[in-house]
Order: structure tokens, then sequence, then C-alpha cells
């Protein structure tokens, strides 16, 4: 019985440790808009641009450090590298929505990917649309409705945002189906030299690609240094590591929480900035509850099957 007890105690603990770490993680990710508002040398595209070049090298070495494989075969290289540039995109606007407005705004808007996704999944995937989806679909155009009818100074933020949102739904379901025959390192390490190859012809091609506009300057450096090393490098490695033990339905939901914790961040540091009306909150959380409980009804809908 002893040691019965003690493998229980050791599966809970171990149990407690990983959630402990994927909400560590959320909490890390919460800090991403507040980086991007923090740095203000960089605008969104040369922003995003450094981002990926640094976090590329990060994960190039660790790959080296841990002995992962570079060897992908050619027309698989090219699609994680043009998926790079969908995640480029989708930084770029996201970094444009936080400068042009706020990281509340950005992030509430942000959370709408989960939606996004109910209706480019069952196109990738060729699965039926789910009614219930479509349902808190326009829950979540209603509390975004209500957003951008109080707050009509941040419409070009909530533009972007909900650009960036789209984006960041359509690479996850692009993502899903490699994740399946690469490794998740390997996959993210082509995506950032992807994305930063594309934005570099982009800056390019309308002039801006000089050290003017794409050199961080003091401080900037440090807090570049930290959104890619560490909210976006590390981050993803350690999120990866625990969904070895951790579902993928419970770090989706999870992962849903960030916006509350980035706002709960932004008060903290920016005060008044950040303040928004009580309509805003009230949509945000709309929104939020909405996301939730469509990964609840997933999940109700994934344990039906199993039974049948």
């Amino acid at each position: 019985m002893g040691r019965q007890y003690a493998a229980f105690f050791m599966f809970i603990n171990e149990k407690i440790k990983n959630y402990l770490k994927l909400h560590f993680i959320i909490f890390i990710w919460g800090f991403t808009g507040i980086l991007g508002k923090l740095i203000d040398s960089l605008d969104g595209a040369p922003l995003a641009w450094v981002r990926m070049g640094i976090a590329f090298l990060g994960l190039a070495v660790f790959m080296v450090l841990r002995k992962v494989s570079f060897k992908v075969e050619t027309l698989t290289l090219l699609k994680f590298l043009g998926i790079g540039i969908i995640i480029a995109i989708h930084w770029a606007t996201f970094f444009i929505a936080i400068k042009v407005s706020n990281v509340s705004v950005a992030l509430v808007c942000m959370s709408s990917s989960a939606l996004f996704m109910a209706f480019i999944e069952p196109i990738i995937f060729r699965k039926k649309i789910v009614l219930y989806e479509i349902f808190f679909g326009l829950i979540v155009i209603g509390a975004l409705f209500m957003i951008f009818k109080i707050e009509q100074q941040y419409a070009e933020g909530i533009f972007y945002a909900l650009i960036s949102a789209f984006l960041a739904a359509l690479f996850t379901a692009i993502n899903a189906i490699y994740i399946k025959t690469h490794n998740a390192t390997q996959i993210t390490t082509y995506e950032m030299l992807g994305g930063f190859i594309g934005l570099s012809i982009f800056l390019l091609y309308i002039g801006e690609f000089n050290s003017e506009n794409m050199i961080p300057v003091g401080d900037d450096w440090i807090y570049l240094l930290v959104l890619a090393l560490i909210c976006t490098a590390y981050a993803f490695v350690v999120s990866v590591d625990i969904m070895k033990v951790v579902s993928p339905f419970t770090m989706a939901i999870s992962v849903n929480l960030e916006p509350i914790y980035a706002i709960l961040l932004a008060l903290l540091i920016f005060g008044e900035e950040e303040h928004m009306s009580n309509g805003f909150y009230f949509g945000g959380m709309v929104l939020i509850l909405t996301i939730l409980a469509n990964g609840i009804m997933k999940n109700r809908s994934k344990k039906k099957l199993k039974h049948v």
C-alpha cells in the first residue's frame, strides 16, 4: 500500500508540476504584446523580422545541441518556409495592432483565432462544419461589434488584430498536418527562417531594408532578446515538451487565458493608458467565455464519439 500511495502522489505531483509549467508558459506569452509595445525603435514588420531572425538562430543552436536533424525533403522545406511567411504576416499585423491601439485591444481580438479555426479546420481536414461553432462564431461577432462600436478610436487596431487572429488559426491548422510526421522544433526552425526571408524581401521591396528602420536602439535590444529567445524559442520548446503529458484540449483551452494574464500585466505596467470602458471589458469577457465554451463542447463531442 505504501508503494501505491507513493506512486499516486508522484503522479499527482508530476501532473501539478506540468500544469504549473503550462500556465508559466502562458504567462510568458502574455508578455509578448507588452514587449511589442515597449519596443519603440521598430515598427510592426521590422519588429517581426528581428524577432524571427533571433528566434531562428536560437532554435538552430538548440537543434545542434540536442542533435536534432536539419534534413527534410526539398518540397517539405518549401512548405515550411511558406508557412513561416504566414506566421511573419501574423506577427507583423499583431505588432501593428498594438502600436496603433493598445495591448488590451489586440489581445482580446486575438482570442477570436479559436473561432476562426471553426471555419478553417473543416476546409483543411474536409470535415463537416459544426453548428454550435457557427452559433459561437455569431456571438463572437456580436462581442467584437460591441467592442468596435464602443471603442471606435481603436478601429484600425481591431482590423489588424483580426487579420492576425485569422492567420494564427490558419498556420496552426496547417501545422497540425505536419506535426504528425515531423519534429516540432524542426518545423518551427524552418518556419522562423521562412518568415525572416519573406520579411527581408518585403522590406527590400518597400525600400525600408536599412539600419535606420531595422536595428534596435538602447534598451530595445534587451526587450527583443527576451521576446525572441524566451517568449518565442524557449516557450515553444517547453510547450511542446508539456504536450507529452498534457492533452491538446487542455493546452488549447488554457492558452485562451493569455489575454487575461496580458491585460492584467498591461494594466500594471502601462497604467491609465490600458484602462478601457466597461463596454470593452464586457465584450472582451463575452468573447473569452465563448471561446472557452467552444472548447468544452468540443471536448464533450470527442468523449461521445469514443463511447459510440
